[in-house]
């Protein structure tokens, strides 16, 4: 039964960021992602305009900055670079393919069991135990693309797809789209796919903070010296002064700020990259209700007017599967994978147990995570090995 010191799951930026930090302090780990890929979010189920939406120097992982001729705002295809270079530098080698089944804490051995399916060409599904001290869960906060169900949805006549199987655009010139979700992935597909001649409508339900790139910014570095609710106040003041009243094109502002939605309920303000001039001039299509059927092509909304379309986007998010295969656990995560601790006491839980990129901080909370791990880690195996020398001392 393979052992390691530190058993990873997840091999995406956040486990990357891990096995880098315990790689640089020498400490021995197995890393296991279930694609065949690191990064397979970025590398496989992202849409081709993507870029990170706050400054570069806020989304590095640990121990390694972008290179100079990266511009402020990095393009997916240089972030993905980026993540190689970093895999490579550190020589981080991820087990692909191993879906993990269950992690259970053994009290006998004081060792974590990880009991994994290994779905690589020619294994046929074998299972796979490992062995680890410590175990990290860095399986990110989009794990599962989720679908709301939906009356009829199995009866549309045109082509259905969540967010992570949408590229680009220019494949849906001059048909009427609809996408359904109004967080940021959800805006910026509704906005390619009118720069590329889609007739697009986007289903807003909720009400949307709009923030510009700049401001998100200048909210950042304003935290580190105003109050939350300050911040956001002002925050709510330039939103207002940039993009006007949006209630008339179906869009009302929340009551609660923008900051503080994301840390109470994860709940991400939209960063506008050109949505809102499309909307203003009606080359986006704002529904502001829900859908309540559909029949054929014929989507028919809860406030009793349909439409028709050819083709539908979920951007509806994720499910988390950590509460199906990580045992015994009733402090660290709760049932939909959120730390149940609060910042900044949310990466460590009992028994050698930690997570990392679960507290809605994007890559700079994942950074700060992945250092914490590790340093803890480091501690308690120095003193770990002290304790066991002086017991032998003692023996002697």
């Amino acid at each position: 039964m393979p052992e390691a010191a530190v058993i990873i799951v997840g091999a995406g930026p956040s486990g990357l960021a891990v096995a880098g930090c315990l790689s640089r302090l020498e400490i021995p780990y197995l890393l296991l992602e279930r694609e065949d890929c690191f990064a397979s979010l970025w590398k496989k189920y992202s849409y081709d305009r993507l870029h990170l939406h706050l400054q570069k120097q806020f989304c590095e992982l640990p121990h390694m900055s972008f290179p100079s001729s990266c511009p402020t705002y990095v393009p997916k295809k240089q972030f993905i670079q980026y993540l190689d270079d970093y895999v490579a530098h550190f020589k981080i080698s991820p087990m692909y393919q191993r879906n993990v089944e269950s992690a259970t804490y053994d009290e006998g051995s004081e060792r974590w069991v990880v009991k994994t399916t290994n779905n690589d060409e020619g294994c046929g599904g074998e299972v796979e135990m490992f062995l680890g001290r410590f175990l990290v869960v860095a399986t990110g906060e989009a794990t599962n693309p989720y679908v709301p169900e939906i009356e009829g949805l199995s009866s549309f006549d045109g082509e259905v797809l969540h967010s992570t199987r949408f590229k680009s655009g220019v494949e849906f010139k001059n048909k009427n789209v609809l996408v359904v979700g109004s967080g940021n992935s959800g805006m910026e597909i509704a906005l390619d796919l009118a720069n590329h001649g889609a007739r697009s409508s986007i289903i807003v339900r909720s009400p949307v903070h709009f923030l510009s790139k700049r401001m998100v910014y200048l909210a950042l570095v304003l935290l580190r010296y105003l109050s939350l609710s300050k911040v956001d106040s002002l925050m709510v003041l330039l939103s207002k002064l940039v993009y006007g009243d949006l209630a008339k094109y179906g869009i009302a502002r929340p009551k609660e700020g923008p900051f503080f939605m994301k840390i109470k309920y994860g709940k991400y303000p939209a960063i506008d990259v050109g949505t809102c001039s499309k909307i203003k001039s009606g080359e986006i299509q704002v529904l502001p209700t829900e859908i309540g059927s559909i029949r054929g092509n014929d989507v028919k909304l809860k406030n009793g007017k349909s439409y028709q379309f050819e083709s539908i986007v979920f951007c509806t998010g994720f499910k988390r599967s950590t509460h199906l295969w990580l045992k015994g656990d009733d402090y660290l995560l709760k049932e939909d994978g959120i730390p149940r601790p609060s910042f900044p006491n949310h990466w460590k839980g009992k028994n050698g147990l930690y997570c990392a990129g679960l507290s809605r901080r994007g890559f700079y909370g994942s950074s700060e995570d992945a250092q914490n791990i590790a340093n803890d880690i480091k501690s308690i195996s120095v003193m770990f090995k002290a304790e066991t020398k002086s017991r032998s001392r003692s023996k002697s």
